[in-house]
């Protein structure tokens, strides 16, 4: 059975840190993009940011950058998104995911939620 849990995430104050762990089972990360996406509430998904099988990264909200890191480690089959300088915008629920928002002709198409983890609520409080 195909499965991304997610876990790390938790109440954290402004400027503080979290690491949050996406643990896959049941297939090999290796051979596919993994990525992270958040939605707060009342908010569509925003896709934060991917780590293609080269280990290269991609980042698509400007907020986060500079502040969180997409990170694997295929010897875990595990995805890693480490978030710094945290602040109250960015509580949300966060999933990871199979596969990455693909740009074709100018639409963005984004990995379908069933391809999502349970997610993991980070918190930041002011």
């Amino acid at each position: 059975e195909v499965q991304l849990v997610e876990s790390g995430g938790g109440e954290v104050q402004a400027g503080g840190s979290l690491r949050l762990t996406c643990a896959a089972s049941g297939f090999t990360i290796s051979t596919i993009d993994m990525s992270w996406v958040r939605q707060a509430p009342g908010k569509g998904p925003e896709w934060i940011g991917t780590t293609d099988i080269s280990e290269n990264t991609k980042y698509y909200l400007d907020s986060v950058k500079g502040r969180f890191t997409v990170s694997r480690d295929n010897a875990k089959n595990a995805v890693y998104l480490q978030m710094d300088d945290l602040k109250p915008e960015d509580t949300a629920l966060y999933y990871c995911s199979k596969g990455a928002p693909q740009n074709v002709s100018g639409s963005i198409y984004s990995p379908h939620r069933s391809y999502w983890g349970q997610g993991t609520q980070v918190t930041v409080s002011s």
